[in-house]
């Protein structure tokens, strides 16, 4: 990955769970949550570029992805949102920070600024889909991930990083199923409590139908919709349009309805 000045990566004790993270820069904080299966290196194509643009770039590695161990027990969406709230509070105390969640991690950046929002500065979510519902018909992600070429393709960013060793993968592998299987359901009513302004942000041809999506923006306060041509990998696919549209947003340049003279809110 490249890196600019003030780039570090190690772990960070977080409520007895020792975190894997990097941080890139100096200036406002941005949090980047990688997808499932996946880390810190899901942001390469983002977190120099942030860094570059005067933001101080954290990105955490969750329970049971790449370099942070797993912990015993189901894992859940839920339970991945408090682990990143004991983050944030570990790392940043009470300060606010940007959140940006792409795929498994939009659900947990929502999370943390339904529960936290003194926690969430702004709000990006990309790519990911928060009741069934919402699923494209057609792409369906999770169809692959059940099968032998992905469970090999999976263990390959798993295998080498994770201080469980690479016996532990299925184990991992399993629970992230099952999680996926029942999760996310959440309900669209419940999202008027976010405070953040948002973006939500989704490739035309990605797992999240656009319906859900336009539904996703007018259920939160204060957030716009963005439609780019790409597939779930929107973030890998076009940095050159992705990362110039996130930095303007998290400036606030790109601004949402209810603090944009002129425009309504969507609540």
């Amino acid at each position: 990955m490249p890196t600019i000045p003030g780039f570090t990566a190690g772990y960070v004790d977080v409520a007895g769970l020792p975190t894997w993270h990097e941080v890139h820069g100096q200036g406002p904080a941005v949090v980047l949550l990688h997808g499932g299966f996946s880390g810190a290196a899901a942001w390469s194509a983002q977190a120099p570029a942030l860094a570059g643009a005067g933001f101080r770039v954290h990105v955490p590695e969750r329970r049971g992805h790449a370099h942070t161990p797993d912990v015993a027990g189901p894992l859940s969406y839920d339970v991945m949102a408090g682990d990143t709230i004991a983050y944030l509070e570990a790392v940043l105390g009470d300060r606010p920070a940007h959140l940006a969640g792409w795929s498994d991690g939009a659900v947990v950046a929502l999370l943390v600024a339904q529960r936290r929002p003194d926690l969430a500065a702004r709000l990006v979510l990309i790519g990911q889909y928060y009741h069934s519902a919402g699923r494209a018909a057609g792409r369906d992600l999770d169809q692959w991930l059940r099968s032998a070429a992905a469970r090999d393709f999976l263990r390959q960013g798993y295998d080498p990083f994770s201080p469980d060793g690479p016996g532990h993968f299925p184990v991992v592998y399993d629970k992230t199923l099952a999680m996926i299987e029942s999760e996310p359901e959440l309900d669209l009513a419940t999202f008027g409590t976010v405070t953040a302004p948002t973006l939500v942000l989704q490739g035309d041809r990605d797992v999240v139908t656009l319906e859900h999506s336009a539904a996703v923006a007018a259920a939160l306060p204060d957030a716009r919709l963005a439609v780019l041509p790409g597939s779930h990998a929107l973030p890998l696919e076009l940095p050159g349009v992705v990362n110039p549209l996130l930095i303007s947003f998290l400036r606030g340049a790109v601004a949402t309805p209810a603090s944009a003279p002129g425009f309504l809110s969507n609540g």
